[in-house]
């Protein structure tokens, strides 16, 4: 197992454990319940992860599955969730920030005194800690779980590039699919935070544990590699399953259809049009992005309808002409044509040995 490999697929995890556990603190400071740390338990099942993928797969990715990524989602989903639902008994100044640098100097001032005529430099170190810490907990919890939404996104991304890959995703398909990413969590962090900031989404309960489980249906597609990766065609595919031979050849394509009408944009669109059909919520950001997603969604079927037309107008092409082929593939076409082109040049080099031989014996 190359060193490199190993020390990537152990950071990784590690940081995404680390980032479950603040969120798992968070839940707690925040309902002041030691009951809610019972949901750290769940980074148990991201570690046997970790132990069976550095025995089986010496730390190697999975071919269109990335099973880290997605228990990583199972670990800090439910926090997120919890903050999100108890959202906001603490009052959040106008500008937090410069007031809690001056305290924390001042604390940190207070702490270095104390140390001087104390234990020394260990004591100092601890009450810093602790001082840091405190700080920490008073700013106020919409910022925190705006933080954590913000590097859940980031850490999704980062760790999917930091993953060792596996031999079937090539460096090229990993940066396609780290740029798609961005703009994924860029989406996602936007319906989520321009949503339940909304007072009257707020004060709806059921509403917004239905944005949270669309919000929740589209974090599923950072754990699949199918974006950039072509299932390919089988030798035994039969020219007429029109079906198989469209996914074999557009895979890729129709996967990033899929997410967008079904797990992304499709999904956006519903929630914004009855926040403002049924609720008569309107607000400028929310009018802008539901025509985003109706432009989206419009362009992702158009495009579904132009691979289409191509794909049809290919087996007429290709029926006309008489040509027998397992799948228009194009990997596949230019493999075969490579395969009897080779086969060409052995025929004109060496003729058949039945033909070399026949006049021999017409004598």
């Amino acid at each position: 197992m190359e060193l490199m490999v190993l020390l990537n697929a152990l950071v990784t995890r590690l940081l995404f454990v680390l980032h479950s556990l603040i969120g798992v603190w968070r839940v707690t400071a925040v309902k002041k319940e030691p009951k809610y740390w019972l949901l750290a338990l769940l980074n148990l099942l991201l570690c046997l992860e970790t132990g069976l993928t550095l025995k089986f797969k010496q730390g190697k990715g999975y071919k269109w599955f990335s099973p880290a990524i997605f228990l990583y989602l199972i670990c800090i989903v439910p926090s997120l969730w919890l903050l999100e639902i108890h959202h906001g008994t603490q009052y959040c100044a106008n500008e937090p920030g410069a007031v809690q640098v001056n305290v924390s100097n001042q604390d940190f001032n207070q702490s270095r005194e104390s140390s001087h005529g104390s234990e020394g430099t260990d004591h100092h170190i601890i009450q810093t800690a602790k001082v840091f810490v405190n700080q920490l907990s008073t700013i106020c919890e919409t910022v925190w779980t705006l933080a954590l939404h913000q590097t859940f996104l980031l850490l999704l991304v980062v760790g999917r590039w930091l993953l060792p890959i596996g031999v079937e995703i090539t460096r090229d398909q990993l940066s396609q699919l780290l740029l798609m990413f961005v703009g994924t969590a860029a989406d996602i962090l936007e319906f989520a935070s321009e949503t339940l900031d909304i007072e009257d989404v707020r004060k709806n309960y059921a509403l917004i544990n239905a944005i949270l489980a669309v919000w929740t249906w589209s974090m599923l597609q950072f754990p699949l590699d199918l974006a950039v990766q072509h299932i390919g065609c089988k030798p035994s595919t039969s020219a007429r399953r029109i079906p198989s031979l469209l996914l074999c050849r557009y895979s890729a394509e129709l996967w990033n259809i899929g997410v967008s009408l079904f797990i992304q944009d499709g999904p956006f669109f519903i929630v914004r049009s009855i926040l403002m059909g049924h609720f008569r919520i309107f607000n400028q950001m929310l009018v802008f992005f539901t025509a985003k997603n109706i432009l989206v969604v419009t362009l992702q079927l158009y495009r579904l309808a132009v691979i289409t037309l191509d794909f049809r107008a290919t087996v007429l092409q290709k029926s006309r002409k008489g040509e027998v082929c397992c799948c228009p593939c194009e990997p596949y076409e230019a493999h075969a044509t490579g395969h009897q082109e080779n086969k060409m040049k052995e025929f004109v080099a060496f003729p058949p040995k039945e033909e070399s031989q026949a006049p021999s014996e017409d004598h």
